[in-house]
């Protein structure tokens, strides 16, 4: 049906506005910008000050300045009025364009949470808590910022800083280059009050680097690098078996090399249980007796060796070796099958060098977690991806490391104070702790706070099955999602989480009597999961318990004051281990052989 000639009347009407409207918006500033630049250019030249005429500055400028030359005013009120109109517009664009794509394509999202909305992580709230979780500040006058809490950003567009207490556990799941380590990991260390534990799979140009040399200035850095990843030098060894001389502490042990050999979902078949549980015997067996860890490797080779049975025997264990004896004595078939898989787990103390670390050296000293946790130490964990056994004992210092944490808070009266920060960087590829979800139920509590960084929320589902990383998700009071989440999953998770608000709709209906509008209210999620997806670097939501999400501005530390101290000594750092490493690997005068 054609359209009602007072339709197109009314659409008429609506194209002329606009058109009207246009005009005005160059005109005006256009007749002003020549009334302006016009007086200026006779000034200039010697004329007179004309009074306020923009109109006839811009139609008749001669009758405005007529003793200005035709030059001067075809420049001062024709060509200058214009370049400057188009220079004026340009800049407009340039900024219009910058407030709706802050830095570099970060784009505000509106219905976020607000400073009121999580008020218990801003400033006041957060030091009114510091005194009643620290001891130590309670009659202070003054509390630094640092001694708060962990910072996580700016909350977006604001200069409100968002911070976790002392008593929150994080879990972060950001994509590589996203700046978990830059933004989060790294600026966390050189602010923590109290000792310092980093599990990590670089080493150049990363946390071990860029806080290397502050951490060193507030107490004893410790580095564990059996695979070299820093090319570091052996400077300290550690007793796994320390801890070891109980059944639940031997079986806490082996079950770190069950972890980092075997997924999650494998680590419930017969062979793997019960090559965990001759791993477990061994150990105890080994603690008991006062040997080195690497000792099991010889009873696993020679399994008709006696001497852990005795052992077992000798210290009340008599139900162990019952236990060991059994399997020992079972059939060939199982019983090889049995030690082949425990065999496979400890591999990595077959090597010489990863084995040094945690066998007793001479003018060596020994890392003790029990003196650590006290202190204002750093120590960091280093291990490559799929390190096999190498992340087993990464994971096995961590957690010793905790636990130990956790009894100096008993003795302490329930807290440390100073907090104990643990940054388990790439934890689900260096730090597989198996019941690191339930130690969630309780670190923070005790001063402990473990922030867990990964790549992704299915990489934890595959280190701690779907149960264990649904408990940790749901145990961390504080989440923070940075850029780079591809999971269409999750990302419509968490935008089921961020929540709907109401958007109003416009619709428009033509009919004879004339246009008609209409309004009406939908609701439309906050935060799509594409929009979750496509997050801009530099940004990442916050997910605190019982508080709105919000959006947070990251804070790396490179952008910070002391920046270029930083960057001077990390960069000192990152030489030291090219270093090491051309010393380590420079073929000797005898690789050359000799010329015929």
């Amino acid at each position: 049906m054609p359209p009602s000639s007072s339709s197109s009347n009314t659409d008429g009407y609506d194209l002329v506005l606009r058109v009207l409207l246009g005009a005005l918006a160059v005109v005006v500033p256009l007749s002003h910008l020549a009334w302006l630049s016009g007086n200026i250019t006779a000034y200039l030249t010697g004329g007179n000050w004309a009074r306020y005429q923009p109109t006839d500055a811009l139609l008749h400028p001669g009758q405005v300045w007529p003793d200005a030359g035709e030059t001067s005013l075809l420049v001062g009120a024709r060509i200058v009025p214009v370049v400057l109109l188009l220079a004026l517009m340009a800049g407009a664009g340039i900024l219009w364009a910058r407030h709706k794509n802050l830095s570099g394509g970060r784009k505000k999202i509106t219905d976020m949470a607000k400073a009121r909305d999580i008020e218990p992580l801003m400033a006041k709230a957060i030091s009114g808590k510091a005194r009643s979780l620290r001891p130590s500040l309670k009659d202070a006058k003054h509390i630094e910022a640092k001694d708060t809490g962990v910072l996580l950003g700016n909350l977006q567009g604001t200069k409100h800083e968002v911070r976790m207490g002392f008593e929150d556990v994080a879990v972060a799941i950001m994509a590589p280059r996203s700046g978990k380590t830059t933004s989060l990991a790294i600026p966390s260390m050189l602010h923590a009050p109290g000792p310092v534990l980093l599990t990590s799979n670089k080493a150049a140009g990363d946390a071990f680097t860029a806080a290397h040399e502050a951490r060193a200035r507030v107490g004893a850095v410790w580095t564990m690098d059996p695979q070299q990843i820093a090319h570091a030098d052996r400077q300290m060894w550690w007793n796994p078996l320390a801890t070891a001389k109980t059944l639940d502490g031997a079986g806490r042990l082996a079950g770190h090399f069950l972890a980092a050999s075997v997924d999650a979902s494998a680590q419930g078949d017969f062979w793997s249980k019960a090559g965990s549980n001759i791993l477990s015997q061994l150990l105890l067996a080994a603690a008991l007796d006062g040997r080195p860890i690497t000792d099991i490797m010889q009873w696993l080779a020679f399994p008709a060796d006696r001497s852990p049975l005795d052992i077992l025997r000798d210290h009340g264990f008599a139900a162990v070796a019952a236990q060991l004896k059994g399997t020992v004595e079972g059939p060939p078939e199982t019983r090889d099958g049995i030690y082949e898989t425990a065999r496979q787990y400890a591999a990595a103390l077959l090597n010489t060098e990863i084995a040094a670390w945690v066998t007793p050296q001479k003018d060596v000293a020994e890392f003790r977690p029990a003196d650590f946790v006290t202190s204002t130490d750093t120590l960091f964990l280093l291990s490559k991806d799929g390190g096999g056994g190498a992340s087993a004992l990464i994971a096995a210092c961590a957690d010793s490391v905790m636990r130990a944490a956790t009894a100096q808070a008993e003795r302490a009266g329930g807290r440390l104070d100073p907090p104990m920060l643990a940054i388990l960087d790439e934890a689900a590829n260096v730090c597989k702790i198996s019941d690191l979800p339930d130690l969630y139920s309780h670190l923070g509590s005790r001063g402990i706070i473990p922030i867990t960084i990964l790549q992704s929320y299915r990489q934890g589902q595959k280190v701690w099955g779907d149960a264990g990383m649904d408990a940790m998700w749901s145990a961390s009071t504080v989440k923070v999602i940075g850029s780079g989440i591809d999971d269409p999953d999750f990302a419509d998770k968490l935008s089921r989480l961020i929540g709907d608000h109401d958007v109003e709709t416009t619709s428009t209906s033509h009919s004879e009597s004339g246009k008609s509008t209409s309004v009406s209210m939908r609701q439309e999620r906050i935060l799509p999961a594409d929009a979750i997806r496509a997050l801009p670097k530099g940004t990442a939501l916050c997910f605190a318990t019982g508080m709105r999400a919000a959006m947070l501005d990251l804070r790396p530390w490179y952008a910070e004051p002391g920046a270029k101290e930083l960057s001077a000594a990390s960069a000192r750092a990152s030489q030291a281990i090219t270093a090491r490493a051309n010393a380590k690997h420079a073929p000797s005068q005898g690789d050359y052989g000799t010329a015929a």
